[in-house]
């Protein structure tokens, strides 16, 4: 019989936040342009993300139990995402519809074996909220569709242009608030179990990846309209 060491449980502390942060920040790079050039096969991918969530959430060990349920809910969060902006991405009334698809099972599992699955995809789904609350209050949603049909010249042109609204004095303070906010529940979050700590690793690092592209935005528009 094979024997699968165990992760030590002090790596296990960190392992999962990590983890957690590496999987909001890593379909910036990945699954973005994977879902431009090839969406069929990208919303496929979820299979591959849940059978490898299942066996590795099936295991003795409590650290790789833990990263199987992070990678469930992963899964919901990336079949949510690829469906989006696979086919309906001109439609951004329906963003955080289709992102919460699977919110009824993600809230049944925080009482379950798979809390984690669902710390992660609804900590996820309130980044998202957030990001597209935000976008609505400072008057930017007009510009998304506006971006997403216009040329790569034209689309740095309208970043930048939403790169300068966002620094205006009135957008500025709402944004700001919205990330104080979001980082008090961070806070707030951090240090009552794993499954807390993975949602503020969520939060944090939607927070980070906001600020990432609004700086783009501002210092380098065609880099984000490639992200």
């Amino acid at each position: 019989m094979r024997t699968v060491l165990p992760l030590p449980r002090s790596l296990g502390r960190s392992l999962l936040p990590g983890a957690a942060a590496l999987l909001v920040a890593g379909p910036v790079f990945v699954q973005a342009p994977w879902v431009r050039q090839a969406p069929m096969a990208a919303a496929m991918f979820t299979v591959v993300l849940l059978c490898a969530g299942v066996g590795l959430e099936r295991s003795d060990d409590d650290n790789r139990r833990g990263l199987g349920a992070l990678l469930v809910g992963f899964a919901g969060s990336w079949l949510g995402g690829t469906l989006f902006w696979g086919w309906l991405r001109l439609h951004p009334l329906w963003h955080l519809p289709v992102e919460a698809f699977a919110l009824p099972l993600a809230v049944a599992g925080l009482g379950s074996r798979w809390r984690l699955a669902g710390a992660f995809y609804l900590a996820s789904l309130l980044g998202t909220a957030a990001t597209d609350g935000a976008i609505a209050l400072i008057g930017l949603m007009p510009s998304w569709v506006a971006v997403l049909q216009a040329s790569p010249e034209e689309a740095a042109g309208l970043l930048q242009s939403c790169g300068d609204h966002v620094m205006t004095p009135m957008a500025l303070s709402l944004v700001a608030v919205l990330a104080m906010l979001l980082l008090t529940l961070c806070l707030s979050l951090r240090g009552r179990g794993r499954a807390a700590d993975v949602a503020a690793a969520t939060l944090a690092t939607t927070l980070a990846v906001d600020g990432l592209f609004l700086a783009a935005a501002m210092l380098a528009p065609r880099l984000s309209g490639l992200i």
